[in-house]
């Protein structure tokens, strides 16, 4: 009973920095990977380095985007950053 006690603050602890920092993370993550597998032609994006443009075409692992209406560059999956919606 008292290696209970003992462990109660570090298990009380762990269960606020799952619900802080872990379960929050988790949950952006699944949205990212929710958000750049739903990617489709014509999507305005922007990448995680700052890139505006328009998607282009779409590979497995690749997506298209054209830049300025008429420069077209090639990026990861994982390098688009977000959709914007207006």
């Amino acid at each position: 009973m008292d290696t209970l006690v003992n462990l109660l603050p570090i298990i009380i602890m762990f269960v606020a920095m799952w619900f802080i920092l872990i379960r929050p993370a988790q949950k952006r993550q699944k949205a990212t990977v929710h958000m750049q597998s739903s990617l489709k032609r014509g999507d305005r994006v922007v990448t995680i380095g700052g890139l505006h443009g328009e998607i282009d075409a779409i590979e497995d692992a690749a997506v298209y985007i054209l830049v300025d209406g008429k420069t077209r560059m090639k990026f990861e999956r994982q390098a688009i950053g977000r959709v914007i919606t207006e």
